[in-house]
């Protein structure tokens, strides 16, 4: 198999991801602005977590649409890899920030009921296949797109689910407040 990077051969592929991301994003957006008031009248750690959750789970979106930018505009295979190093660094410190902030605290936002380990486990792996990747591409080995690929798509389904968890958060959150007897 030829592992030579031909991006014309990728571009339909990021132009999905790309575009499924930005699609996430102004979704995501939509359904903060409009659980804002529920979210904004707690000040709990669940609550607290739960709006990070959600801007951490936008930038997890926005990092793929800038990598699949990166990778669709006619540059140097050394420059996309660079490109997205840098931008997988800087991802990366969405699950290091959130665990160092949460893990000693006892929140359940988690389908669990406890602190979401799997969740962060698997975005956390998904920035290092990309890191990866981009290092294989800034070394001219082409079959760093593959991992690119996967990590793209591996970011967009856990971040849907990742919001799916976060707006059944919300709601339990809710719930909760309103009767304390029924808190998990």
């Amino acid at each position: 198999m030829d592992f030579t990077y031909h991006a014309e051969l990728w571009h339909d592929l990021f132009v999905m991801i790309g575009t499924s991301a930005g699609a996430l994003v102004g979704l995501l957006f939509i359904v903060v602005s409009l659980h804002f008031t529920n979210i904004s009248e707690r000040s709990d750690d669940n609550m607290r977590a739960t709006i990070d959750g959600a801007r951490y789970n936008t930038i997890h979106l926005l990092v793929v649409l800038v990598e699949a930018a990166a990778i669709l505009m006619p540059q140097p295979m050394a420059w996309v890899g660079a490109e997205l190093l840098v931008v997988n660094l800087f991802g990366l410190r969405g699950p290091l920030a959130f665990s160092y902030k949460y893990f000693s605290k006892h929140i359940t936002i988690s389908h669990r009921g406890r602190f979401p380990t799997g969740l962060i486990l698997t975005i956390f792996s998904a920035y290092l296949v990309s890191i990866a990747g981009s290092i294989a591409l800034f070394g001219h080995l082409g079959w760093g797109l593959y991992l690119v690929a996967a990590s793209c798509i591996a970011k967009i389904v856990r971040s849907v689910l990742t919001a799916w968890m976060l707006m059944f958060g919300m709601v339990q959150a809710r719930a909760s407040a309103k009767d304390p007897d029924r808190a998990t």
